[in-house]
């Protein structure tokens, strides 16, 4: 009797532990195989290549805010549920692109729900997969008209895909779109299928991808993210700070980058605190980033590397950021490995802010000239000797801010305006030639009197004045 309870004990948990290593599995993140990071010359096409640890997806959208969708699925279920627009959903999640996948056969009534239309409204992309039957859905048709909608209000990207259907069929409403439409005749107002009729010809026009036998699936998914992700990347620059005169170091900058030219570039961005190094560096950052393949902008890196094991979490937030999974790195070998059979490949725009004499290239991203064709990295640093240490011989110093721009700057922050009022000229005038033409200083003392009384501006025009005396700068 007892060989047999312990006998049927070991089946039961033979039978439970796989079900909760799956339910457990599913909280996890998307993680680089530590097997993988570490292999010193990976095939990018081998199955070996493709062994990271993936989340499982789950079977409806992820609870997320009002507002937080960045891409919206419209799909005939039963066509493309379990097969392109699983993937597709996959893909994207993986990516931690937040995604609406709506399905027909969960809907309810005549006319698609509030949420599904706010979904829909919140969404900077949607992507219609049209299939042999979507025309037949009468959901379908009103996602397809109110996307079509928020494209002409709000610029929303559409990005159609023609799933065994020809882009002339789907445009002209033929084949089995034609039936469709005829069906929708019957039973819909001549007004709302006209509607229908215009988004699609509209949407049937527009570049898309086209799915069938001689094409492989899995390579339109990857073109097809590639631009989800060029489409969402606009909506991700760094915000810049108002930097008067910013133009003219951008022109500075481009002539070091020289994008023309095939080598890979460091520039280095020196000089004092405040002086508006990181803002140049954003503002370069914002007008290059398509140009190239992925870019990363890695701030505070001095914080960074004080901290216990800085390093590894430099390469962790840098592997991350490219590639857009969570990297593992353990150790810096291992992400030096990770950098080399990863991530140089692609054209880069990388830019380190804030970097001090603790930092090692090589011992982050690996070697210069390893780097793909093209590739540029930026570095901006306090102390010139940073960049020498580091070979970097394309520098850029910004020169400090003229009166002129100085005094425009201080009154953005102080007034809202381009200049002091009348009454308070004389008075700005004298706290901006205390500044020493430092951007932070002028921002920060023009916040700090935005709105305050005479008094409180005079008293604070001594205090300065006393300050600079003593120190010979403003930086409070």
């Amino acid at each position: 009797m007892e060989q047999i309870w312990w006998v049927l004990v070991a089946t039961a948990a033979a039978l439970l532990i796989p079900l909760f290593k799956i339910a457990f599995s599913k909280s996890k993140p998307l993680r680089f195989s530590k097997k993988i990071a570490e292999s010193p010359d990976p095939e990018p096409e081998s199955e070996a290549s493709q062994s990271v640890e993936l989340s499982a997806p789950s079977n409806s959208p992820p609870e997320l805010p009002v507002g937080e969708y960045e891409v919206f699925l419209s799909f005939r279920g039963p066509d493309t549920r379990l097969t392109f627009t699983d993937f597709l959903y996959t893909y994207l999640v993986q990516a931690k692109i937040r995604t609406f996948r709506d399905d027909d056969e969960l809907r309810k009534g005549e006319t698609i729900g509030p949420e599904l239309i706010k979904a829909i409204e919140e969404s900077k992309i949607g992507i219609p997969i049209f299939s042999p039957n979507y025309a037949a859905s009468k959901w379908c048709l009103q996602e397809l008209a109110k996307m079509v909608e928020c494209k002409r209000k709000k610029g929303q990207v559409i990005l159609p895909v023609f799933f065994y259907v020809e882009p002339t069929d789907v445009r002209h409403q033929r084949g089995s779109y034609k039936q469709a439409f005829e069906e929708h005749s019957k039973k819909f107002d001549k007004k709302t299928v006209d509607e229908w009729r215009a988004a699609m010809e509209e949407v049937g026009a527009l570049k898309g991808w086209v799915v069938k036998d001689s094409i492989w699936q899995g390579a339109t998914i990857q073109n097809l993210f590639s631009a989800v992700w060029s489409a969402l990347r606009r909506e991700y620059l760094l915000v810049t700070d108002s930097l008067v005169g910013i133009e003219h170091h951008v022109e500075e900058m481009m002539k070091l980058l020289d994008l023309d030219s095939k080598e890979v570039k460091i520039v280095g961005i020196h000089g004092v605190s405040g002086i508006g190094k990181t803002t140049i560096a954003k503002a370069v950052y914002n007008k290059l980033f398509e140009q190239f393949d992925h870019c990363c902008f890695l701030e505070d890196v001095r914080g960074t590397l004080q901290e216990y094991g800085g390093t590894v979490k430099l390469q962790n937030k840098l592997i991350s950021s490219i590639l857009k999974v969570e990297a593992d790195i353990d150790n810096v070998s291992q992400g030096v490995n990770l950098m080399r059979n990863r991530v140089l490949k692609y054209k880069l725009l990388i830019i380190l802010d804030d970097v001090d004499k603790k930092f090692e290239f090589d011992k982050i991203l690996g070697h210069a000239d390893e780097f793909s064709p093209g590739s540029r990295i930026i570095i901006t640093t306090r102390d010139r000797t940073v960049l020498n240490r580091l070979k970097v011989h394309l520098k850029y110093e910004p020169p400090a801010m003229n009166p002129e721009h100085s005094l425009q700057l201080f009154s953005k922050h102080a007034f809202g305006e381009d200049s002091p009022p009348e009454e308070y000229a004389k008075l700005s005038s004298d706290i901006v030639s205390t500044a020493a033409g430092v951007p932070s200083a002028l921002k920060d003392v023009g916040s700090r009197l935005s709105g305050e009384d005479r008094a409180v501006w005079e008293e604070t025009l001594m205090k300065l004045k006393d300050k600079a005396s003593e120190n010979g700068n403003l930086i409070s």
